[in-house]
């Protein structure tokens, strides 16, 4: 898959209702970091593992969560912050219930190409349904778009990663940071970065996938093994 820069942007705010747009995110298969210890001894890369595993790689440390609930309670003397909030949540205010964990449900997964139409699978995948959801033509655009909801509390620092193989080989993969989603009525939408399919005869066939969404507590959300097929143009 052809995709260009290392960068994530948001066309909308992921506090109100619309379409999210993911701009623009990829790593190359294939990168490694090579990284020198060079004078340190296994006791001080012992330590700094166990802080790895406590902070985060990259040393992040997730505030803990607070209720949505007691959240809204804080600071009503301030008269725009309760309109802020109000803003964010909408009419769902009255249904929260005091759980500190968000929860996320993934409906539905689809593919926008031009010149394709739009194929939408429901969420989860059935046992019985066919793995290979979309088909394409070589060297053509297009984007996945999932729906899905959140419940309970704000699920902050949401990301993906979106692994492609071939016949066993990993050919692609993909991931970005999407941001926070508040509680709505009316479930996110969400459009992944355009990609290109490949082109040439080696190119064409069927690929496997695994589509993954985690938020900044490494909570796991969705983890959808999928195929998709690219033909000839």
């Amino acid at each position: 898959m052809e995709k260009g820069g290392q960068r994530v942007e948001a066309e909308s705010s992921s506090a109100s209702a619309g379409v999210v747009v993911v701009q623009e995110s990829s790593d190359a298969v294939g990168e490694e970091t090579e990284v020198e210890l060079g004078g340190r001894d296994v006791e001080d890369e012992e330590v700094d593992a166990d802080e790895d595993e406590e902070a985060g790689a990259d040393g992040f440390v997730p505030s803990p969560l607070i209720p949505l609930k007691d959240q809204l309670e804080k600071d009503k003397e301030d008269e725009s912050l309760r309109r802020w909030k109000e803003k964010l949540l909408g009419c769902v205010e009255g249904e929260l219930d005091g759980q500190t964990e968000p929860e996320v449900t993934f409906h539905s997964i689809g593919v926008i190409s031009e010149g394709h139409a739009d194929a939408v699978t429901s969420l989860p995948v059935a046992e019985t349904q066919n793995r290979v959801l979309f088909t394409l033509k070589e060297g053509s655009k297009y984007r996945l778009k999932l729906t899905f909801s959140v419940r309970h509390n704000i699920v902050s620092g949401l990301t993906y990663s979106n692994t492609v193989w071939k016949r066993g080989l990993k050919v692609d993969q993909n991931k970005g940071m999407l941001g926070a989603f508040a509680p709505q009525r009316d479930p996110h939408e969400l459009l992944l970065e355009e990609e290109t399919t490949p082109f040439g005869v080696l190119a064409r066939g069927i690929y496997s996938a695994k589509l993954k969404f985690e938020d900044d507590d490494k909570r796991c959300y969705l983890e959808l093994d999928y195929s998709f097929e690219i033909k000839k143009r």
